[in-house]
């Protein structure tokens, strides 16, 4: 009986470590189409700054947490249907997204700001811009940006990924693109990219960007909570510094 008792006992304790296990493993989405914020290298792993900010707020909160690349059109859609359990891709935190997702607090800031051509007399207002054909990428807040102030007044051109639109600004089939500075930064250091320029000053100087979870889901605290601490004791500093000379924050 005593024998009985005990492999009782151990069975339960073994359902009780594997279900603490799955509950401390957590799954982050990532488009993994957008450096350097995120993006795939050579083998095929998904890096950049947002992967390495979500690792490090995993370590924080104590969780494993798996990485799950997502579409960026299906990505809030994705999160919804529990796919992942957040979002850490570079989201603009927008009141139409309120109505979809919970946000943590801004993990960085970004600005948007036309690119064109280096060279060109290209000028950002809007009797300047009447009739031309801008790039964004779709579902994002330049895009949302050039729809609402300059809808009727250029030919708008969407597109699922920023790097197809970067692929037809240096192909000369829109004039320009709006897009987040931070990407485009990036992009205009390499060789695509070094025939291009901003152009004019940033159209939206406060685009706050944060991670995303289900509505009501408690998970929003303890990142909250992880990203105030990875800020405190330098591991944000670290990482921010090994993509940008400046501080995004």
């Amino acid at each position: 009986m005593q024998k009985y008792k005990k492999l009782l006992l151990v069975a339960a304790a073994t359902l009780a470590m594997t279900g603490n296990a799955f509950a401390e493993t957590l799954k982050m989405g990532i488009e993994a189409a957008y450096p350097p914020f995120n993006n795939k290298d050579a083998s095929g792993q998904v890096v950049g700054f947002d992967y390495e900010i979500g690792k490090a707020l995993c370590a924080k909160m104590k969780v494993e947490c798996d990485v799950v690349t997502s579409d960026w059109d299906g990505i809030i859609p994705a999160l919804n249907a529990k796919k992942f359990d957040f979002l850490i891709s570079s989201l603009s935190i927008t009141e139409e997204r309120k109505q979809a997702v919970d946000f943590t607090d801004p993990y960085y800031s970004n600005k948007l700001q036309f690119l064109a051509a280096k060279g060109g007399d290209f000028k950002t207002d809007v009797a300047s811009l009447k009739g031309k054909i801008i790039g964004a990428q779709r579902s994002t807040l330049a895009s949302t940006w050039l729809e609402d102030k300059l809808g009727m007044d250029v030919d708008a051109k969407l597109y699922d990924t920023q790097e197809n639109a970067y692929l037809d600004l240096v192909s000369g089939r829109v004039d320009a693109i709006l897009a987040d500075k931070y990407v485009s930064y990036e992009w205009l250091k390499s060789e695509a990219g070094k025939g291009f320029e901003f152009k004019g000053e940033p159209v939206e100087e406060n685009d706050k960007i944060g991670i995303a979870v289900r509505k009501g889901d408690p998970l929003r605290e303890k990142l909250n909570a992880a990203i105030k601490e990875i800020i405190a004791d330098g591991t944000y500093k670290k990482i921010n510094d090994k993509y940008f000379p400046f501080s995004i924050l």
